[in-house]
């Protein structure tokens, strides 16, 4: 049994690879059509250029995988179908548990990458990517930074530190603003509650002004509302939406968790935490659901089947996750229950679909 599982193994493996770098091939040279004439536009260098793209790979293999195992599981059992090894290994007694086992395996390894990689890898790569395409390329120097749900902003000679921001109302909680000269030695301070985003401007509410060039000291002063030129937009604070699978767990975890202690809704970002555990596992899911499919797929033709099968199967677990995924972020359903909802659904349905394949 050990050279017929390091055979179907080494098979998989080879697709999978063969697939993955289709895939991450494809998703490169789009994404190449789609930014070089912007970076070139900005005057990026060559070499800034290719480093951005270099540290986006881990990003491409991490959204191409899933669709990859797919594809190589239903590939690898066509071949073998093909080749009637199916046949041959069932006249031996051998079952299609086994069959499936190495890839079943492999999938589960797949998965555990994938995780690692989401969560370790892929929010350093993104950082690196965002410093080259906003620093280096844009040349935009004045740009928000998220560290441990803190968020940093320097424009001209203020320095911005906030506790969090809250997208449902544009606010931001827990403000400091720093006013320093050009030694960095600090003119004034201003602390306030909230910082409201209304009519293109930052309107700070309940703020304490310290002015440490004042003959009258350190002595606050109290301004309910007071206005704050600050060359901030609040498109630059929706990194948390629109880049979540490029975040790490823990910084979803803490930000839903600050949300939730300041009585905010965090809604979107728990689902989003356990999305981002539930996504790699997908993989799993995927050789599951691949392997029913495969072996009903007839000996002639059984790899173009696969290849359809494949993309009919990733466009409606695509689909029905996104669903999910929107019922969660609204709050209609618990956030595990979205993140996890399509992965336990397609996994019941292959295991169901391979128990008739046996029957």
């Amino acid at each position: 049994m050990g050279i017929i599982y390091r055979y179907i193994a080494k098979i998989w493996l080879h697709l999978l690879l063969l697939c993955l770098s289709g895939f991450v091939g494809v998703y490169l040279v789009i994404d190449l059509i789609e930014r070089i004439p912007r970076f070139l536009r900005t005057g990026g260098a060559a070499v800034d250029i290719m480093q951005y793209f270099m540290w986006k790979l881990p990003e491409m293999v991490s959204r191409t995988a899933t669709f990859s195992v797919l594809m190589a599981t239903l590939l690898t059992l066509g071949v073998l179908s093909r080749d009637s090894e199916i046949i041959a290994l069932r006249s031996c007694g051998i079952s299609l548990f086994k069959v499936s086992l190495p890839m079943l395996s492999l999938g589960l390894v797949v998965s555990i990458l994938l995780l690692i990689n989401a969560e370790f890898f892929l929010p350093h790569c993104y950082a690196r990517t965002e410093t080259i395409d906003q620093v280096k390329i844009k040349k935009n120097v004045d740009r928000a930074r998220f560290k441990r749900n803190n968020i940093w902003f320097r424009s001209k000679s203020l320095i911005l530190q906030a506790h969090l921001y809250e997208p449902n109302t544009k606010s931001l909680i827990g403000v400091v603003v720093w006013d320093v000269d050009g030694f960095m030695n600090p003119v004034s301070r201003i602390d306030a509650d909230t910082a409201v985003y209304k009519d293109g401007r930052w309107l700070l509410n309940s703020a304490v002004l310290r002015n440490f060039q004042s003959v009258a000291g350190y002595a606050p002063h109290l301004i309910k509302t007071m206005e704050l030129d600050l060359n901030l937009k609040t498109e630059d604070l929706q990194v948390l939406d629109k880049d979540a699978d490029n975040l790490s767990i823990r910084t979803l975890k803490e930000y839903a968790e600050n949300l939730q202690r300041g009585g905010y809704k965090a809604y979107r970002y728990l689902t989003m935490m356990h999305t981002k555990i539930a996504s790699p596992f997908a993989a799993l899911v995927m050789v599951l659901l691949g392997i029913p499919f495969a072996l009903k797929s007839s000996r002639s033709g059984g790899i173009a089947k696969g290849i359809g099968v494949s993309i009919g199967i990733g466009f409606v677990y695509f689909v029905v996750n996104a669903v999910l995924l929107s019922y969660g972020r609204s709050g209609l359903l618990p956030p595990v229950v979205a993140a996890w909802g399509a992965n336990i659904i397609f996994a019941l349905s292959g295991v169901w679909m391979s128990m008739k394949v046996r029957g």
